[in-house]
């Protein structure tokens, strides 16, 4: 079920649809992020994409 925000947003959003600017832009990063998923599951992807590198943590020295 809709909450009164989302019911809200949509009216306005009826009455102002987006820019075609606005909808050419949504488009190509929905595109581009499945593209990217796609390679992913096809295994395309280099090693390097794949794998996040540790980084430790920052050290916190006291002022005191």
């Amino acid at each position: 079920m809709l909450g009164p925000r989302q019911i809200l947003r949509m009216a306005r959003w009826a009455r102002r649809p987006p820019s075609a600017r606005q909808v050419a832009i949504f488009a190509g990063v929905l595109a581009a992020g499945l593209l990217l998923a796609g390679a992913e599951r096809m295994g395309w992807l280099p090693d390097f994409m794949m794998k996040a590198e540790k980084v430790a943590p920052p050290r916190v020295t006291p002022l005191n």
